[in-house]
């Protein structure tokens, strides 16, 4: 598998999810390769991105009060955020939830419970090009 370079400029992904567990399984998974910072709640997600860009968004569908997708619809409301890659993460395979996710511009769909690479492999994709110019093969590390 690819895996991103170690380096100090490294890529800000914001995750967002109600489950503590899983936002500890989104860090140990990514942080070796990315800045992530979490929220567990779609209101501080909101405040985080009044002031803060990341590169990317690990989103939760099923959160309370605010759940991913009127999260996700104020995140595509706000001036210079609405551009930003979106990944939605759900324990529950719903079609319906796909449709309406990429109806708001997600960029993927990833199941719970996740395997990191495959977390990481995704989030390679999401980031694109850009992403490309940073990435080596485990035999070369």
């Amino acid at each position: 598998m690819m895996k991103p370079k170690k380096e100090t400029n490294k890529k800000r992904i914001l995750a967002i999810d109600d489950a503590a567990i899983i936002l500890k399984r989104i860090s140990d998974a990514l942080e070796e390769f990315y800045d992530v910072v979490t929220v567990n709640t779609g209101s501080r997600a909101l405040r985080y991105l009044e002031t803060e860009k990341p590169d990317l968004i690990l989103l939760d569908i099923r959160m309370m009060p605010k759940d991913g997708f009127e999260t996700l619809q104020e995140i595509r409301s706000m001036e210079d955020r609405a551009d930003i890659p979106v990944i939605m993460l759900t324990g529950v395979e719903d079609k319906n939830a796909v449709i309406e996710g990429i109806k708001l511009g997600i960029c993927d769909y990833i199941l719970k419970p996740f395997f990191p690479d495959d977390l990481l492999e995704r989030i390679q994709r999401a980031l694109g090009a850009d992403e490309e110019n940073q990435i080596q093969t485990e035999e070369e590390s």
